[in-house]
């Protein structure tokens, strides 16, 4: 009897075991396809001559920004040509969820513009594994629940204008330099605030930017963006990303902390709440951690 309570033991442990092995395999091909992904932008976009930003590379964008620009402190410093974002963050459902923890590693390129998102979390011991892709104007969008289903798996035009906005807020908030591109042009609203629009092929998205005294961003506001619905479609609703805390990354100040809003006729949904970690720039390589 003792033996086969022990048979019987061995028999649940290796059977837990499987499941998670079962588990994690399917997350693990989502994380292969990101790492995938980004080392082939590394291959297309590797790292040009360095060149270095000037006050006369910055003289046609209105003051605000120019003082956000020294603000920041990357004039005299190289051009960024790609980033790495390691976020930590609290994700909510609806406004009633409590909070899910995740954590998330980006890259973005910006020669030709491209940005790959990929965040781990995990719901009841159930791993579920999130990947953003854009390049090439196009986005696609995975949510795999374990390697049971794809929970999300999105494509399309409404996509990838979406993701287009996500890459303007990008530059604006971690990639100032960047933002002397000739597809990005500006126009003048008041002495704390600009229209900033950017050109991406065929995608031609927009956004308010919103300044303090000190020449701090803090807040980003967009039109053009859709909100993932419950049915799977993609609603278009203002997008606000207010952020604060900026603290200094090899020489440049960037904001640590910022929300990602939607701003509903019915009510303002705050989805995401986002701590910065850890930024890098001009990078060679994929860097796996």
């Amino acid at each position: 009897m003792k033996n086969l309570n022990f048979k019987r033991k061995i028999v649940n442990v290796l059977s837990v075991l499987v499941l998670y092995m079962f588990l994690f395999s399917g997350c693990h091909n989502v994380q292969s396809s990101f790492e995938s992904t980004v080392e082939s932008d590394f291959n297309k976009q590797p790292l040009g001559k360095e060149k270095i930003l000037r006050m006369a590379d910055i003289k046609h964008m209105p003051s605000i920004v120019q003082k956000y620009l020294l603000y920041t402190g990357v004039i005299g410093k190289p051009q960024v040509q790609n980033i790495r974002i390691v976020f930590k963050e609290l994700m909510y459902k609806n406004s009633k969820a409590q909070p899910l923890d995740s954590t998330s590693d980006q890259y973005n390129f910006f020669r030709y513009p491209s940005r790959h998102f990929f965040m781990k979390a995990s719901m009841m011991g159930i791993p579920f594994r999130v990947l953003h892709s854009y390049s090439d104007e196009k986005a696609t969008m995975l949510v795999r629940v374990a390697s049971l289903f794809n929970a999300v798996d999105l494509a399309g035009e409404n996509l990838s204008e979406t993701e287009t906005v996500t890459l303007l807020n990008d530059l604006c908030l971690f990639a100032p330099s960047a933002l002397i591109q000739k597809n990005i042009s500006w126009e003048k609203r008041d002495s704390l605030s600009v229209k900033v629009n950017f050109k991406n092929r065929k995608y031609n998205v927009s956004a308010i930017l919103f300044f303090n005294q000190k020449g701090e961003l803090v807040e980003f506001v967009s039109e053009d963006r859709s909100a993932l619905q419950d049915d799977g479609s993609l609603r278009k609703v203002r997008w606000t990303t207010p952020v604060r805390d900026y603290r200094e990354f090899h020489g440049v100040k960037v904001p640590t902390y910022g929300e990602a809003i939607w701003n509903y006729p019915e009510g303002d949904f705050t989805y995401g709440k986002f701590f910065l970690q850890k930024i890098e720039y001009n990078l060679k390589s994929f860097k796996k951690e």
